[in-house]
């Protein structure tokens, strides 16, 4: 076997083949892929309609390309040195989720990154044999400097208003394109305006522009062209413009990290060069900042052409300034410099002194800008993300928080992970307090919770070895003769070392990046010549076999994938403009059809089959739901919208004992969602008081004691919340709310524990019920009277003042003493009137409209005298009218008979919407 060639001989004789047309086709194939993902694969981990059929295109496309590789590269492809030892091992990456898909706490999501996981390694393999010819080498280098510039260019148009410009240059074949607007490129949140360009998230566009801002200097110094240099340097001040308008606070961080890392490859004078070139880049791009930023800002709220044209000059004005400059330096500079450091380079150690000096120029800056008032050079919200940030800051403290929860979630599913999904799924069980993150904010520990330790140790092996072997060949050889290789591992390094902070790589484009990064090094990396047993026709065709048959599989499952996503889409579509149950029936059945475990989808099909049971009474439709929600629980335990939905089920059924076993059973599995022991506590009344009917005390004593204990748990959970630093916020509501204060109270006194209740009814119900519940005996029928008439007085009160969350915690309470007080009651003693009228209300403004008639009636009496019964007609029959129902003639008539008024009062309470 002859040895590998290394160096200019390696490059010479990669060059000396002729590339095809074949080829050529297929880096135009694969250049046009580059093209399309960015602007049609978002944010694939989680469960998102609108995002799966761009998968699953995508994942067609990259096989079908893998096939024409192999059919182009069959017989070159030989086991003779490492690199293609690396290439074989690439398939190991989809096995182990393959793998993870037996135990994956979610098929559904599983499913998906497996097809995520085969993209990327079809890439992978295409790009390390095409990068491998220097030609082609150069073409993709060009094309992902193209792509990245007009991302950053596209980016900016959103910013400066030109929304619509920006949505017309994509929108003919972008999926994120509504109403001429490319969505969320740029973001609103209480930092106020954030720039995200095609990443919808400001933090992984920080991290993309993190990597092309080095990109974009290595590109620059190497250039050996003027128009090449220009060209570069023009670029520099609008990706960090562009990366302040993230105010990614993240990327700031590690921007000056991966630079000083970067620096440590290069030569003496190269590394003068990069921090000449991004000390005025970053100069011109401070001077122009406060003015984009506040322009920005106005033009995102009203666009005028002569705030956009003052923009779009500051920029361009700075950016050719700094072009200019930066092709000075080159030009004059960068020859000085390679002659006077000619021959400090060659000294050992010598590309050491810049990095440390580095160290403590970044350190002095950041002091600056953190700790001195340097900073109100920035515009003001810049200014204040930099001052926030330190160690107890909230983002800090709750990133510490994810991953301490991630590492309970890998010590539960240590060997295969819990599949692809599994921190989404899992992330509400483990958490310490109740945050919503469908994301750990670490790539390496979500890659870890996903395939376990098996599955990570084959990742880091495989990046590990390539890093390793690229860093060995770049130390040993002349530098020189591996820039392409150095263009790739800065993608690569840039974009892994910040994924350490956040999601990067849950971006479908984001990984593609990563993975040409690495075929781009594995192509440049220290590659020595394995034994001669590993290049025999059974290994080489063998590997190829199984790749084919794979390849093939996954292409199978994408066509069916790419049918049942296009059906939910259609789904999704039709339920805002269609009232046919078969047409909007049709496309969730043929979703379900190849995929029952898909769970937006059962959760459609098994809403509707419920709301059309509750029109019909045809049991059919209920046993349609009933089904295909067992079917995708199977696959989706842990998804808690099948899960009410079955409780919902079980409702319509009468079967609330089931439905109460259904939320005490997976309590645990939301230990945070108050809502969920809200439910589970309420329900535990409502069966207790049935069994006390029943005189069965073993079934009471088993509801008295569940609820109990979900109180207990939400109590302690309040209290574990108080130990949380000042500076990390608690996340999601979580409180002992008016409901579960009243229920738990109730379940005490049922249990005999009567010196707990007026606590356990304070600790939710506050001040606004203090006179309430010191008046009276607790649970007779005048304090049910004076509680649901005060639960309604606050109701209107917070309808009036625009509070949706306090009316709907009030008609809540309100509802539930009324639920209770009839248990009390038990049909034996009739309703006082002045509860049916506030019961009655309260129904009504909660939309149970045809309860609260009746209630209302029940409340009636024959003196329409009585300015007390005459409100309770009132609202009877304006129920009633609200309700669609026949009008009550009689009561009608007797009412206007009493007070002519009386009509105009109905309308208006009809007519209002609550």
């Amino acid at each position: 076997m002859s040895k590998p060639v290394y160096g200019k001989n390696a490059a010479q004789s990669r060059n000396v083949e002729k590339i095809s047309g074949p080829v050529w086709a297929l880096v135009v194939a694969f250049i046009v892929f580059l093209v399309w993902t960015p602007f049609q694969v978002g944010l694939f981990n989680g469960q998102q309609i609108d995002f799966e059929k761009p998968l699953y295109v995508s994942a067609l496309l990259s096989g079908l390309m893998l096939l024409v590789w192999m059919g182009l590269y069959y017989k070159k492809f030989k086991l003779e040195e490492q690199r293609d030892l690396v290439v074989a091992a690439s398939i190991l990456l989809p096995v182990t989720y393959a793998l993870s898909l037996f135990v994956a706490v979610s098929h559904y999501m599983a499913m998906n990154i497996l097809f995520v996981q085969s993209m990327y390694i079809a890439i992978f393999i295409i790009a390390l044999y095409l990068l491998k010819q220097k030609q082609l080498n150069v073409v993709i280098q060009n094309a992902i400097l193209a792509i990245s510039y007009f991302i950053v260019g596209f980016g900016l148009l959103n910013w400066l208003g030109s929304w619509k410009l920006a949505g017309g240059l994509v929108g003919w074949f972008s999926n994120t394109v509504r109403g001429g607007k490319y969505l969320d490129a740029v973001m609103t949140d209480s930092n106020g305006l954030r720039l995200t360009s095609i990443f919808q998230y400001a933090n992984t566009y920080a991290a993309f522009l993190m990597a092309f801002l080095f990109v974009a200097v290595f590109a620059l110094v190497r250039s050996k062209k003027w128009y090449g240099t220009l060209t570069h340097g023009f670029m520099l001040v609008p990706i960090i413009v562009s990366l302040l308008l993230t105010l990614s606070r993240g990327g700031l961080v590690m921007l000056p990290v991966v630079f000083i890392v970067l620096l440590l490859f290069l030569k003496p004078a190269q590394q003068i060069l990069w921090i000449i070139q991004l000390g005025i880049a970053g100069i011109g791009s401070l001077a122009v900042t406060s003015p984009l930023t506040n322009l920005g800002t106005e033009l995102n709220a009203a666009f005028t052409s002569s705030a956009a044209l003052k923009g779009w000059a500051y920029l361009l004005g700075a950016s050719a300034v700094v072009a200019v400059l930066g092709w000075l330096v080159q030009r004059f500079v960068a020859p000085w410099l390679q002659k006077k450091l000619g021959s400090w380079e060659t000294r050992k150690l010598a590309g050491l002194w810049l990095p440390l000096l580095s160290v403590v120029l970044v350190g002095i800056i950041a002091f600056l800008l953190i700790g001195t008032s340097v900073r109100s050079i920035l515009p003001a919200n810049m200014e204040t993300r930099l001052e926030n940030i330190n160690f107890q800051q909230h983002s800090v403290l709750e990133r510490i928080t994810f991953y301490k929860d991630a590492m309970k979630v890998i010590k539960d599913y240590p060997i295969l992970g819990a599949g692809g999904g599994g921190w989404t799924s899992l992330y509400e069980q483990y958490q310490n307090n109740p945050y919503t993150s469908r994301q750990v904010h670490n790539f390496f520990l979500q890659y870890l919770i996903e395939v376990g330790i098996v599955g990570f140790i084959v990742f880091m092996g495989f990046i590990g070895y390539i890093f390793y072997k690229y860093i060995r060949a770049y130390l040993k050889r002349e530098k020189d003769e591996f820039h392409n290789g150095f263009f790739f591992f800065i993608i690569a390094l840039s974009i892994l070392l910040h994924s350490l902070l956040d999601f990067n790589l849950s971006y479908a484009f984001m990984g593609i990046l990563v993975f040409v990064g690495l075929a781009g090094i594995g192509v440049a990396m220290d590659s020595r010549p394995l034994r001669r047993n590993w290049n025999t026709p059974g290994l080489r065709f063998g590997y190829l076999a199984v790749l084919a048959i794979g390849t093939a599989f996954m292409l199978f499952l994408s066509i069916s994938a790419i049918s049942s996503g296009s059906a939910a889409v259609k789904a999704k579509q039709l339920m805002g403009v269609s009232q046919s149950y078969e047409e909007l029936k049709a496309p969730l059945i043929d979703t379900l059809k190849d995929r029952p475990y898909h769970p937006e989808a059962a959760a459609y099909l098994s809403a509707m089959d419920q709301q059309v049971y509750g029109q019909t009474q045809d049991e059919q439709y209920l046993e349609e739901a009933y089904s295909v929600l067992t079917r995708a629980l199977k696959d989706e335990p842990y998804n808690k919208n099948l899960l009410k939905q079955l409780a919902s089920y079980y409702d319509l059924k009468n079967q609330s004992e089931l439905a109460f076993a259904l939320y005490r059973d997976n309590a645990a599995k939301f230990n945070w969602d108050i809502d969920w022991y809200d439910a589970l506590i309420s329900r535990s009344v409502a069966l207790a008081n049935a069994a006390i009917t029943q005189n069965d005390d073993a079934k009471k004593q088993e509801y008295l004691t569940t609820g109990l204990d979900a109180f207990k748990h939400v109590a302690d959970g309040v209290e574990h919340l108080k130990t949380l630093p000042p500076e990390q916020l608690q996340g999601r509501p979580f409180s002992v709310t008016p409901t579960i204060a009243l229920n738990a109270a109730k379940l005490q006194q049922l249990s005999g524990q009567e010196d707990d209740i007026v606590a356990t009814l304070q600790l939710g119900l506050g001040d606004n019920y203090a006179d309430v519940l010191s008046s009276g005996t607790l649970w007779d029928a005048e304090w049910y009277s004076a509680f649901i008439a005060r639960s309604y007085e606050l109701a209107q009160q917070a309808f009036s003042n625009q509070d949706a969350d306090g009316k709907t915690a009030y008609l809540n309470v309100g509802l539930n003493a009324y639920n209770q007080l009839l248990a009390d009651l038990q049909g034996q003693s009739s309703l006082p009137p002045a509860i049916a009228l506030n019961a009655g209300r309260i129904q009504l403004m909660a939309g149970q409209v045809q309860a609260a008639a009746e209630t209302l009636k029940f409340g009636l009496s024959e003196d329409y005298n009585d300015a007390a019964n005459r409100e309770i007609a009132r609202w009877y029959l304006a129920a009633l009218k609200k309700a669609n129902l026949a009008q009550d003639q009689t009561v009608y008539d007797k009412l206007i008979a009493a007070d002519p008024a009386e009509a105009a009062q109905i309308d208006a309470i009809a007519a209002t919407q609550y």
